[in-house]
Formats: C-alpha cells, structure tokens, sequence
C-alpha cells in the first residue's frame, strides 16, 4: 500500500517550500507587528532609547544629558520617561507643573530650554506617590505615551527605558519603532554580565545598539587632576571589542552635575563626557 500524499486540503503546506500536492511556492510566515502608531501630529525623526541591564548605572543622567546636547546643537528635542516605577527626569528638569490634555491628546511639559518631556510623574497628583502597577497597565502607559502624546516635530526623541529585560522594556522594543539603543553600564565586574543582556535583548529583537557608555569610570581630583578608578580598572573596551560596538563615552563622576540633576538645573551643566556620543549619533544618522 502507497503512503498517501498530503494535501492543502488536509495538512497546511509547508511554509517556505512548495506544496507536495498543488506545487505551489509558500510563503514564510511573517512575524507579529506589534508597533503602535504614533500620534497623528507627530514627526518624529530619530527615536533613542537609553538601555541597561540592571538599575542604578545612570541611564536617566545619560539620557537628560544627550537631550541637552542635542538641544544645543539646535535640534526638536524629546524626553519619554519610560521608567514607570522609577521616573527622575523631571526632577532633572526641574518640571513642576502637571501635563495637560484635551480629546487631541496629552500635551508634554517643556524644559526651560524647550525640550519636551513626558513621564507619569507630570499625571499623577503627587510626584512621591509610589506608582504600585502590575507590568500590563505599566506597559499601556508606556504605548499611551507614544500613541497619544502631542510630541509634534522632533529630531530625535530619546527613551529613557526601564532596567533589565522584563515586560516594560519588551513593549517598548516591540511597539515603539526604536531607531538604535545605547547600552549604559558601570565599571564593576558584573558589567560584562550586564552589558551581554542588554545587548542580547536588543539585537534579538532587531533593534541597532549604537553603543556603549560607561558610567562613573572615575573620579578626578579637585586639586591635581588625577583620575581615580574608585570601581577599580575599567574592563569596557574589552567587553565592547568581543560584541563590536563602539566605546561612546566614559562619564566622570561629576558633584557639579549630581548637584545640578537635584536642583532641577541639568541644563545648566557645562560638563561634555557625553558630546562625542551626541557627535557620533548626529553622524550616525546623516
């Protein structure tokens, strides 16, 4: 007794080849787009989103710090404060005042020198109430802040996203349409670890990492000028040289600028550790 031939009747063909019975070409199966679109008055050029692995490297310092760079070089400016749980760019800022709607959609605050900026902090009545959300209303907010903020003409728009790898951070990979990502870690040895996952999340799911930054590499004497490697020596070159990506900057830790973040005063910073990385991503994207 002959086997018999499978049919499109009764088995599905096999996709990416031809079908055995009718002989025609199937088509690959396409993966699921979950992008959302963005408000229907924006044009947004450039979308950033500043990435780590783990909390406390200083992605909220990292990403303030661009937007003002980019500002300065005369760039549309935008700031998604996507860290639900932890939002601090508006105290960076030093923006008090609460966001503003109407039924054409929520209207970003701007900074003293123009930047706009969005964060859950501006919609809740009290800016120390704990935001104690389960991950898929945290999620929404963060598509909401793309799908229904009035952000109008923007150059670059820069995301400063949630640690780790976790529900908030794959809902902005999958629904916003990150042009590149920029991976901030810290000289400690947990850095490789770290900086591997960030990497392996972004570029898993199709997303550019433009680079690397390090933070707090050193401290440099107010009297002599010597660096001093409070963490020890930096290991960051070596770790970007095995996955081929750029070193884009080695940020200092500054007092100035801590205490310029806690007066709502960054703008103010004259401190340029970040002006190479602006530099390369305004290159980058010519």
């Amino acid at each position: 007794m002959n086997k018999k031939e499978p049919n499109c009747e009764t088995q599905k063909c096999g996709e990416g080849s031809a079908c055995s019975s009718c002989g025609v070409e199937q088509q690959a199966a396409k993966p699921d787009d979950f992008r959302v679109e963005t408000h229907k008055e924006n044009s947004i050029k450039r979308v950033i989103g500043v990435i780590s692995g783990k909390g406390g490297v200083g992605k909220s310092l990292v990403t303030s710090m661009l937007a003002v760079l980019a500002k300065r070089k005369g760039f549309n400016v935008g700031v998604m404060d996507a860290d639900i749980t932890g939002p601090s760019i508006p105290k960076m800022f030093g923006i008090n005042k609460k966001a503003t709607g109407s039924k054409d959609g929520i209207y970003p605050e701007r900074t003293t020198e123009g930047i706009k900026v969005m964060s859950v902090n501006l919609l809740l009545d009290d800016e120390d109430s704990p935001v104690i959300w389960r991950g898929p209303l945290i999620s929404n907010v963060v598509k909401q802040f793309w799908s229904d903020v009035v952000w109008g003409d923007l150059d670059f728009l820069f995301l400063d996203m949630p640690p780790g790898t976790g529900d908030v951070p794959l809902t902005v990979f999958q629904s916003i349409p990150l042009d590149g990502v920029i991976v901030v870690a810290s000289p400690q040895d947990l850095v490789h670890l770290i900086v591997r996952k960030a990497y392996n999340m972004a570029v898993s799911m199709g997303i550019p990492v433009l680079g690397v930054v390090e933070n707090m590499s050193y401290v440099r004497c107010p009297d002599c000028g010597k660096e001093i490697k409070l963490f020890g020596d930096s290991h960051i070159d070596e770790i970007a040289s095995e996955l081929g990506l750029k070193v884009l900057a080695k940020m200092a830790i500054d007092p100035k600028v801590a205490e310029a973040c806690d007066k709502g005063e960054i703008e103010k910073t004259e401190n340029n550790d970040l002006s190479d990385a602006m530099d390369y991503i305004e290159t980058h994207f010519k």
